[in-house]
């Protein structure tokens, strides 16, 4: 018997035309599924259709796998491809966090999992350098510490490998950049794509890279924020989640910035970082739908 409240969530995107939701329906219904929520969305600019389902376990007369190889004959009616999920609601997510010396986001993501406000698995957080240590072990949870030098060269290389294989024995549902202030290189970025999340303190595209705050200051805007999208090749420009603002003053110096732009960037990380692990973000090239 299911967990009460257990739910599958299936989500996919598919070339748009007429009959889709009704062959879903159809489908659901005919397995004696209740839907609990359902959303739709067609972007008129690519011709492509989203949704996101989530159906009541207990409702499905039989289990996750037979429902993902039943589904897959409704995907492939619809043109879908590869990009479909069917999750379950009972598997707990994992996160793997990826930090460096400023610990906002982090103790933030901590608090918010210690409260059950959060409810994921911390799996391991890696530091480039050992800050973060201490606050990250009074939680339980393992800290991994892997310097890296300044430049390229091979001793980098190396500590990217040995990052890589700490994260992927994590198995996790996502990789969260808290501030973890390394550019990841390109075949790393490829292998972690639609997992890897980054917190950037700017609203982008505006001041992408480093000491954007230093950027905004000098151009005097009077609206800072922070952006949480997932990582790709190209610095800063991976598909947006995510973003807030806050107002700022011509009296703010770029510390009276940096402090309140803590504030924005928290809350997004934790938006973003949530709305993935509950399969509400789909992307679509370098767009998002955030169901």
């Amino acid at each position: 018997m299911s967990s009460p409240g257990r739910r599958y969530v299936i989500t996919f995107g598919c070339p748009d035309r007429t009959g889709i939701v009704a062959r879903i329906a159809t489908f659901l219904a005919e397995a004696g599924g209740w839907i609990v929520e359902a959303a739709y969305h067609t972007d008129p600019d690519t011709g492509w259709f989203f949704t996101r389902q989530e159906v009541l376990a207990d409702s499905i007369p039989y289990g996750l796998d037979e429902l993902r190889a039943r589904f897959g004959a409704v995907a492939g009616s619809l043109a879908v491809q590869s990009d479909w999920h069917i999750a379950d609601t009972a598997d707990r997510r994992r996160v793997a966090i990826l930090v460096s010396r400023e610990g906002h986001c982090l103790y933030d993501l901590l608090g918010r999992v210690a409260s059950g406000e959060l409810d994921v698995e911390i799996a391991a957080v890696v530091g480039n350098h050992p800050d973060l240590a201490a606050v990250t072990r009074a939680h339980g949870i393992p800290f991994h510490h892997v310097p890296f030098p300044a430049g390229d060269s091979e001793e980098k290389d190396a500590a990217f490998a040995q990052l890589r294989q700490l994260v992927d024995a994590t198995r996790p549902d996502a990789i969260v950049l808290a501030r973890f202030m390394q550019i990841l290189p390109a075949e790393l970025c490829a292998d972690w794509a639609g997992r890897a999340l980054n917190i950037h303190h700017s609203f982008l595209p505006s001041f992408i890279g480093a000491r954007p705050y230093h950027q905004a200051h000098r151009r005097g805007v009077k609206l800072i924020g922070a952006t949480c999208h997932y990582v790709t090749a190209e610095l800063d420009a991976g598909p947006i989640i995510e973003q807030d603002v806050i107002r700022v003053g011509h009296g703010d110096a770029i510390a009276d910035m940096v402090r309140k732009g803590r504030d924005i960037e928290k809350v997004v990380l934790a938006r973003g970082l949530r709305w993935h692990l509950e399969g509400r973000v789909l992307v679509h090239g370098n767009k998002t739908v955030v169901f």
